[in-house]
């Protein structure tokens, strides 16, 4: 990934716009990245991950559907073995 100033960024977009095809650009002012620019398969490629990503919630924040799951889950009977372990 390259970094360039913004200002040169914009100035060169054009250049820019071609090279992204082959890697993504880090867009940078005063020293600190302020964002990216991508190819389009790329953003999907982003797009998809972010769809596809597990989601962690507080207990307070579950689901009403995942709480109702929860309190209905059965242990498959061949653990059944198991609870003698929780005496």
């Amino acid at each position: 990934m390259i970094e360039v100033p913004a200002t040169k960024f914009v100035k060169n977009f054009g250049q820019y716009r071609e090279q992204v095809q082959r890697e993504a650009i880090a867009i940078t002012s005063h020293g600190r990245t302020s964002g990216y620019f991508l190819s389009e398969h790329e953003y999907m490629e982003y797009l998809h991950l972010k769809a596809n990503s597990r989601k962690a919630y507080s207990v307070s924040e579950l689901p009403e559907e995942t709480i109702k799951s929860i309190e209905t889950a059965q242990m498959d009977s061949s653990h059944n073995h198991l609870n003698s372990l929780m005496d």
